[in-house]
């Protein structure tokens, strides 16, 4: 796992932004599940029909762009085609009831902090500072996300408040990604282009040298 996330960040990382936008519009949709009452579900719907959509076509763009470089793309494009489904659906069933909309929405901030849980090792493994509040957050959107999931007829002010911060601790851990991201493609830049062509060029002769004695 630290190998893929290596190459992800070293040559994939030019696309960290990506992640940014996503963590705002997470939390955008968070803090507006907040400040406007569930008076109209046709409304929160719109809401994050909309932000579910934009940000899955985000993470197949991601994906899509990394693909000869991410041995683990299949994941996040995976990832974005489900979140991209449930914001058509939802888009599709504006008038959608009380009782299912926590179940779109539970399924998909699942699957979200089960990556994040999975990308907050990666960062431990890579030596990155930090991991430790990102696999927090990846946790507490399981939590939320269960609870969603597991009571969906909770309605009203209850509704608003588990999805608000399930919204909010993914839009925070993405957030949090590109920023770290950011920090190490422009650490990765500051390297000499003589310095980074023999660490390549080590890495083909490890890998040759294990395949043939493995043979």
């Amino acid at each position: 796992m630290n190998n893929q996330f290596l190459k992800q960040i070293k040559r994939s990382v030019k696309h960290w932004y990506l992640h940014l936008i996503i963590g705002l519009i997470f939390i955008a949709a968070g803090i507006y599940a907040f400040t406007f009452p569930v008076q109209s579900y046709v409304a929160l719907t719109i809401v994050f029909s909309i932000s579910f959509l934009i940000s899955g076509i985000m993470e197949i763009t991601f994906a899509m762009a990394n693909r000869k470089v991410m041995e683990n793309w299949g994941w996040t494009l995976a990832l974005g085609i489900f979140t991209s489904l449930v914001g058509i659906m939802l888009i599709a069933n504006p008038a959608i009831s009380a009782v299912t909309l926590p179940l779109y929405v539970g399924f998909m901030l699942m699957l979200h902090s089960f990556w994040a849980i999975g990308s907050a090792f990666d960062l431990k493994d890579f030596g990155v500072p930090g991991w430790g509040f990102s696999l927090f957050l990846g946790i507490l959107g399981v939590v939320f996300a269960f609870l969603l999931i597991r009571n969906p007829a909770i309605g009203g002010m209850t509704l608003v408040i588990w999805t608000g911060l399930a919204l909010i601790a993914s839009g925070i851990f993405n957030l949090f990604l590109s920023n770290k991201m950011r920090k190490i493609h422009k650490n990765w830049e500051r390297i000499s282009a003589t310095t980074r062509a023999k660490l390549d060029e080590a890495r083909i002769l490890f890998w040759e040298e294990y395949n043939s004695i493995k043979r």
